[in-house]
């Protein structure tokens, strides 16, 4: 095969590979090694049968004779073993191997993150085609690799998937499993994994090293001191510095024939020396995931170790929708449940956090006694994960009263600001007593001055309806003004929305350990705070005010039915504006 096939962003066939050549040859050799290892004890079998001294297996003639004896033997035996074997497990490698046949995942079923998938099927086919890499283009593969980004966003689910496409062993490990209650065993089990990772790359053909939560072990030095102490910190990274530039160290077997071979060429003329065994690096591949890349060792990342980062992000639209295609092809849905709706539904979610939302709202189709779910069924799972189960509280009528104007309010500005209201509930989940669950109808990465005082109108609706209706407003409202809070600190301290440009964001500011509390350390940028928060106020309390009718219907809709869908809060109130 030839070197630039490998452009073509798709995996090489394994076999054919400079791993596979590899390992084919590995296995002639081993089968050779395995012929003439048992040729010497077969013949002095037969030798030995044939003159008419035949072997006869068991214990020695002496212990055999000495029951004694063979019993003191017994008991030494077992007490040095029950004296090593302890020291010597807690320096084993902790890695669990797999072969590429206990992998179920393949780069079929990665999908989305297209361009992180294109990244990491360049490693692979570089890794496979190390030796042609090398000699027809001078390049040298990668050794280490970094996947980062937030949990659930499938870096260990990739890295399965490439090693079951490559065909060679993958030593999956967890980094809290070097660390060891005997001191300098820890450094003793990266060695270990290392070397099993040497070991297996010589006899496959290439092996592939997994490191789960690698700022576990690889988080930056501190110093020398007791803080950080070179068994528990500054020692293990530097161990992995070390091991990292490992590969291309001789095996046993050649250490002996070098030795060998130096030993000779003492005895023999300059000009007719014996030519040293030439090494090849081992093909070795270690992945390490971590979702704190930033608080690892600079070291580490350094050309030679882990010197390719490849990020790992929350998927966008384009890629939510092929992931929900991929998990509605194989879960039951009605023809309701549709992956652009899936996709829209789950902005800023993980592919991990979309297969298991639809999980579980097939179990909310499995509790009303259905085979399959439904739209609904996606949504009320959604805020089960999200929000927390609902349950009735037993509100005092005024009380109930009370709550669905509050999240009528809410329901109202929300629709009348254009979002997408997806709930209205006055049930109880976690400690909300009622929500309103809303979004962007199209998924948006930035957000202007305008919207963000339109999300503190819809913040402080609920206020706005309780003051309309009741005279007051209750306790309730504490969570709207903490977020409209939020939102006019932004606007103030970091987005230069408040008159200057200077960032509060990026002062260093004692006792203030945020940005709300930075912003009321300012006496201008509060006030220019609070300025917002009054307007967004007022827009909300006009807008209840301007549309009551519509306030009113959904609070008599909460009231009767406690939960109002997204469809039933723009029909309600697109029929009350309409009058």
């Amino acid at each position: 095969m030839e070197i630039a096939r490998l452009q073509t962003g798709e995996v090489v066939d394994a076999s054919k590979a400079d791993a596979g050549a590899h390992r084919e040859r590995q296995r002639q050799r081993r089968l050779l090694r395995i012929a003439l290892v048992l040729l010497v004890p077969t013949l002095w079998f037969w030798v030995r049968e044939f003159s008419g001294n035949p072997v006869h297996p068991g214990f020695p003639p002496m212990l055999r004779d000495n029951p004694e004896l063979s019993l003191l033997v017994v008991l030494m035996a077992v007490m040095m073993s029950m004296m090593i074997i302890p020291y010597i497990g807690a320096g084993r490698s902790p890695h669990t191997m797999l072969r590429p046949e206990d992998s179920t995942v393949r780069l079929a079923d990665v999908v989305g993150a297209t361009a992180t998938k294109h990244e990491a099927i360049d490693t692979l086919n570089i890794f496979l085609n190390h030796e042609k890499f090398l000699d027809q283009m001078g390049g040298s593969a990668r050794r280490g690799v970094l996947f980062e980004g937030p949990p659930g966003t499938g870096k260990t689910y990739l890295a399965k998937a490439l090693a079951a496409e490559a065909g060679v062993p993958f030593l999956f490990v967890s980094a809290s499993e070097f660390q060891s209650m005997f001191y300098g065993q820890t450094n003793r089990k990266v060695r270990a994994f290392f070397k099993a990772l040497r070991k297996a790359a010589r006899a496959e053909g290439g092996a592939i090293g997994f490191i789960e939560e690698f700022d576990a072990i690889g988080g930056a030095r501190q110093g020398m001191g007791v803080s950080g102490s070179r068994e528990g910190g500054a020692g293990i990274v530097n161990e992995l510095l070390v091991q990292m530039q490992s590969f291309e160290l001789p095996t046993g077997c050649q250490k002996m024939k070098s030795w060998f071979i130096d030993h000779l060429n003492r005895l023999l003329p300059s000009h007719t020396s014996i030519a040293r065994p030439k090494l090849r690096p081992a093909n070795v591949l270690v992945v390490a995931a971590t979702n704190r890349a930033a608080d690892l060792d600079p070291a580490l990342l350094r050309p030679g170790r882990f010197d390719r980062t490849i990020h790992f992000d929350v998927p966008p639209r384009s890629d939510r929708l092929a992931i929900a295609e991929y998990y509605l092809e194989r879960k039951r849905h009605d023809q309701s449940v549709s992956a652009a709706f899936v996709a829209d539904l789950t902005a800023g979610y993980t592919p991990v956090r979309i297969e298991k939302l639809l999980d579980e709202a097939l179990v909310v189709a499995l509790r009303a006694g259905r085979g399959e779910m439904n739209r609904n069924d996606v949504v009320d799972a959604q805020m089960v994960t999200e929000v927390g189960v609902s349950h009735d509280v037993g509100y005092h009528p005024e009380e109930r009263r009370r709550v669905a104007i509050h999240e009528a309010g809410h329901a109202l500005v929300a629709a009348l600001n254009g979002r997408d209201v997806k709930l209205a509930s006055i049930l109880r989940r976690s400690g909300s007593l009622g929500l309103v669950a809303h979004g962007e109808i199209d998924e948006r990465y930035l957000k202007t001055p305008t919207e963000a005082t339109d999300l503190m109108a819809v913040a402080l609706a609920g206020r706005a309806a309780e003051i309309q209706e009741f005279g007051e407003a209750s306790s309730g409202i504490a969570s709207d003004l903490a977020a409209a809070t939020a939102i006019a600190a932004q606007l103030v301290g970091m987005l230069g929305a408040g008159g200057s440009l200077l960032s509060l964001e990026a002062a260093h500011v004692p006792g203030a350990g945020n940005l709300v509390a930075k912003v009321f350390h300012d006496d201008i940028a509060r006030a220019k705070a609070d300025e917002y928060m009054n307007r967004a106020a007022d827009r909300a309390a006009c807008a209840v005010l301007e549309h009551r009718h519509a306030l009113l219907a959904l609070a008599d809709g909460l009231v009767e039915q406690d939960e109002l869908s997204g469809d039933e809060v723009h029909a309600i109130v697109a029929a009350a504006m309409a009058r």
